[in-house]
């Protein structure tokens, strides 16, 4: 469906371009954003390729280990139907790790690998469990210690100093994951 949605834009663009007679600008316009795709890319390439390897030292080192153990008596409160040594509890952990440092596509595989997890528990796998619906809850609003795409992109977009939106983000993230969190909750008594 998103596919027609996007070729239907083209086309429309392309119609409205072509009856006002400014193909030639939209061409133009298409090179030099493609030009512009590539370059952000570049540049988030090597952002992503530093969080992900501190990630990955950190895990080697056993440092996410300890912070999973630190994090462990929230996470029984979020997730007090998970068993607590589970494999689902370390990729949940790391999921919302990766998403603290603004790594929303680096944390997207551990996201997928902890809703495998969390359906091998599920007695009704046609159904969301409430540790599923916790998880997409937190993991959505994602609470952000330091937005690296947004700085990425800010940086890359010449701002003169990207990393002045840390403050309000993680306030702005913080307050939408405490309304997630309560709000699941909530349902929760329910189900």
């Amino acid at each position: 469906m998103v596919n027609i949605v996007w070729i239907l834009l083209i086309l429309i663009g392309l119609v409205v371009a072509a009856f006002n007679g400014k193909i030639e600008v939209v061409t133009q316009a298409a090179l030099d954003n493609a030009k512009y795709a590539v370059e952000l890319c570049f540049g988030l390439i090597g952002v992503y390729a530093l969080w992900l390897g501190l990630i990955k030292v950190a895990q080697e080192a056993g440092l996410v280990t300890k912070v999973s153990q630190k994090m462990q008596g929230i996470m029984r409160f979020l997730f007090n139907d998970i068993p607590a040594k589970h494999p689902a509890m370390g990729a949940i952990t790391m999921n919302i790790i990766a998403n603290m440092l603004g790594l929303g596509n680096a944390a997207t595989p551990l996201g997928i690998k902890a809703m495998k997890e969390l359906q091998e528990l599920n007695p009704q796998k046609d159904r969301a469990t409430n540790a599923m619906c916790m998880f997409l809850v937190i993991n959505t609003s994602s609470v952000q210690l330091i937005p690296a795409t947004v700085i990425a992109l800010r940086s890359t977009a010449g701002s003169s100093n990207p990393t002045e939106i840390i403050g309000t983000t993680f306030i702005a993230t913080v307050c939408s994951t405490a309304a997630g969190i309560i709000a699941a909750k909530i349902f929760q008594r329910y189900y």
